[in-house]
């Protein structure tokens, strides 16, 4: 056991200075993930920030006609909440195929985007690890990279990220609402907020030290038939090899994101251009820049398939 410090802060901006003051620090809400990384060696954070009694916790109507999610918001309460079901039901979906019931309970919004990968060789740590040691190498490469990343990764990692709810999100073009270390607010859009590993894989977001997530806004509904498939190896608990999260307008016209295939959800806007053309056309546009391992390149072909089950279903 290591030991670390611990407080509870009173304001999100209180919380951000206080990160920001301490080297090593982190903020602990649902701790569904961060908890696991500190007992395997992963984190070892100096100092732990309690952000659980800050106001953050509402979904509340905006003037655009949207949504504001706290960024406390459990993930049960999210998918059962009555706007989130009639309107954007997509997120609903997604939510509810991730994880266990019991996790979903304790897991918040911003700690749901916030999960770090799940590649077995990041949650070894005698193995390297370019995410864990910056420059100490990438074992997926050249090892078992059955559920690694097809596309958007580099030459120092292919990991993907796990969350099912922000590749809803990213369907959605979800706002990330966050306060700076100075109390300052930012909005950064949901397509600029997970970063591709390029040759730092461990800095997997576009957050600043201290920054802090607040909430995450839903603009005004788009309606459609919105349909979340995700393809796993069983049937609950398990991570996505592929995921679609699919919005099908009644002209044939819609929107499409991808989960399991990259190091943050992977949406190419030009792709959903080939809609009406079917599923073939769309899968080929989003997966023109994939680098499939010889284990993983069936992705590409099951990626295909759970693209064209998710629109015939969209269709009805």
């Amino acid at each position: 056991m290591k030991p670390f410090s611990y407080e509870r802060a009173r304001s999100p901006a209180e919380a951000a200075a206080a990160a920001a003051r301490t080297p090593g620090a982190r903020f602990i809400a649902g701790g569904t993930n961060l908890l696991d990384l500190m007992k395997l060696g992963i984190e070892s954070p100096v100092h732990l920030i309690d952000v659980n009694r800050l106001a953050l916790d509402r979904i509340d109507a905006t003037p655009e006609g949207g949504l504001r999610i706290g960024a406390l918001v459990r993930n049960t309460d999210l998918a059962a909440d009555p706007r989130v079901r009639r309107d954007y039901g997509v997120l609903s979906r997604a939510l509810l195929a991730g994880a266990s019931g019991q996790l979903r309970n304790r897991a918040t919004t911003a700690g749901n985007l916030l999960q770090r990968t799940r590649c077995p060789y990041f949650y070894d740590t005698n193995l390297p690890c370019n995410k864990r040691v910056p420059g100490s190498g990438c074992s997926a490469i050249g090892g078992f990279s059955r559920q690694h990343a097809v596309v958007g990764g580099s030459n120092s990692c292919i990991a993907t990220h796990p969350s099912d709810m922000a590749v809803a999100m990213r369907v959605l073009d979800a706002t990330v609402e966050t306060v700076r270390p100075d109390g300052k607010a930012r909005v950064i859009p949901i397509a600029d907020f997970h970063r591709l590993p390029g040759n730092t894989p461990p800095i997997e977001t576009a957050l600043e030290p201290g920054e802090l997530i607040t909430a995450v806004t839903l603009p005004k509904p788009i309606g459609g038939v919105q349909v979340y498939r995700k393809v796993r190896d069983r049937a609950s608990y398990a991570f996505a090899l592929v995921s679609v999260a699919a919005i099908v307008q009644p002209d044939g016209t819609g929107r499409v994101a991808l989960g399991g295939v990259a190091a943050k959800p992977w949406r190419v806007e030009a792709a959903e251009a080939q809609m009406p053309q079917g599923a073939r056309a769309v899968t080929e546009r989003l997966l023109a820049e994939a680098r499939p391992t010889e284990e993983n390149q069936f992705k590409l072909t099951l990626a295909y398939r759970t693209i064209a089950a998710a629109l015939t279903q969209a269709k009805g």
